[in-house]
């Protein structure tokens, strides 16, 4: 009798840690959703990825409490793995430049699908999972198939983003998309056969190894100029699979944790093909992006070139200038020296604006990110809708390395790649100034028409001593 009054408590004790796990788990996942709330704004995204992260340590810290019995011993090791993890975090955050943050976006999302693949296959391993659970093995092919195709993918992208291994033009072969169907088929065949036959491990490996080539052949055939939508994807991609890892291990916080990425990750991925005018199987599998397009019109004409001196006199004039900042001005780090541009502009009672194209740069928000980090207001920061109808009314558009998302033969040059994307009307504008280092093409490959407009002047150099250049003379007058 005494004996199932013991177990009797024991069996309390253990649904009452349960619950208090459940609840944390609770609070954790409303801490997710008010972050993610929060990153909706840039005036409250700082905010946001901190309430985020505690509510991601405080649903860690639980779990490894729970599995450990509750014994002190566990915070040990959560502060040990804490440490680990923030010194690797810190020393990234101060080496990496904001320059390299798209790959290491790509890189970090390689990261998460391979925790769920070795999750997925270590739980298959393990000798006390109930091998007749056929949810959780679907789960664990399904973990292994998306994380390992997140893993080589964000790897390749990482490659093609950092120019190294990897070329940033698209790599393509003949029955390159027929052995793309297949390989995803079969994945989740041999995902439906270890269900079937749970003891036939030999499934799991084959899944693994679909999975990592296919994640190559997925990223490899993609062109630099869609960087942006392969960098939400993958992140969706990573999302999904944590949210299968949740299922292999039944945790709610990481369900919860994973469904978040996965759906904010596609939702993003659908706003970067709607900037850009395309579909998700056209960004997966048209390749654009590296080689210079051919057919259609070719730009006519010569392009103008403006000194400094020159440039700062129209720029004196002017009452209203739009600034247009693209990849090249990442590439010099010449973000803070705009701020101080735009600050010798507005000392002189000239209004200045930025306009931000949804995929300008190499990852979604590359822009906003760069001058965010140089406190440019964000009020001055105006996305395409709010921005084009101001062209027509601005003296000036100067724009700083931004190449495809400028150029008018997207407009009216069916044949042109971009033909149909949504671009800036910085061709409107009275003047127009381009900084760019030379004539090359963008990551579409093609010449843009902009550079030959009558009302474009280019000034060829360095973003950021150009921009400096710029503001000296004008200080100078």
């Amino acid at each position: 009798m005494q004996t199932l009054y013991d177990l009797s408590r024991l069996s309390t004790l253990a649904l009452h840690k349960a619950d208090w796990l459940n609840l944390v788990y609770l609070l954790a996942a409303v801490l997710f959703y008010l972050g993610l709330k929060m990153l909706s704004s840039v005036k409250t995204a700082r905010k946001g990825n901190m309430v985020s992260a505690l509510g991601m340590l405080i649903a860690a810290g639980a779990t490894f409490f729970y599995l450990s019995g509750g014994q002190a011993i566990s915070l040990v090791w959560i502060a040990v793995a804490l440490a680990i993890g923030t010194a690797i975090g810190l020393v990234l955050a101060l080496r990496v430049p904001m320059t390299g943050m798209p790959e290491m976006v790509a890189l970090l999302n390689g990261f998460g699908g391979i925790a769920s693949l070795l999750v997925a296959c270590g739980d298959y391993l393990n000798p006390h999972t109930e091998s007749g659970n056929w949810h959780a093995l679907l789960a664990i092919g399904l973990a292994t198939l998306i994380g390992g195709l997140t893993f080589t993918g964000s790897l390749v992208a990482y490659c093609k983003l950092a120019g190294k291994l990897v070329p940033d033009a698209p790599v393509q072969f003949a029955g390159q998309k027929v052995l793309i169907a297949i390989m995803l088929i079969g994945g989740l065949v041999l995902s439906g056969f270890l269900v079937a036959k749970p003891d036939f491990g030999f499934a799991l490996i084959l899944i693994t190894l679909l999975a990592l080539v296919l994640g190559v052949l997925l990223v490899i055939g993609i062109g630099g100029a869609d960087m942006p939508v392969v960098i939400a994807l993958l992140n969706s991609y990573s999302g999904i699979a944590a949210s299968m890892a949740g299922f292999v291990l039944n945790n709610s916080a990481l369900i919860i944790t994973g469904a978040l990425v996965g759906a904010s990750g596609i939702i993003l991925t659908n706003i970067m093909c709607k900037a850009m005018n395309r579909s998700l199987m056209n960004v997966l599998f048209g390749g654009v992006g590296g080689a210079v397009a051919g057919g259609g019109k070719g730009p006519q004409g010569e392009a103008r070139s403006f000194n400094i001196e020159d440039a700062a006199i129209v720029l004196d004039a002017a009452r209203l200038v739009i600034i247009v900042p693209g990849y090249g001005m990442a590439v010099a780090q010449a973000q803070h020296a705009v701020k101080e541009f735009a600050q010798q502009l507005a000392n002189r009672s000239i209004e200045v604006k930025y306009a931000i194209h949804p995929v300008a740069g190499r990852m979604p928000g590359h822009m906003n990110v760069l001058l965010a980090e140089a406190d440019v207001p964000y009020e001055q920061l105006l996305d395409l809708e709010q921005v084009n109808p101001m062209f027509e009314q601005a003296d000036v558009a100067l724009v700083i390395g931004a190449n495809d998302v400028t150029n008018p033969a997207a407009r009216h040059d069916t044949s042109s790649p971009i033909y149909g994307m949504p671009i800036l009307d910085v061709d409107k504008a009275r003047t127009v100034f381009v900084i760019k280092r030379s004539m090359n093409p963008g990551f579409a490959g093609i010449q843009n028409e902009l550079y030959f407009k009558e009302n474009t002047g280019m000034i060829f150099g360095d973003a950021k001593k150009v921009v400096n250049d710029l503001t000296a003379e004008l200080a100078a007058n």
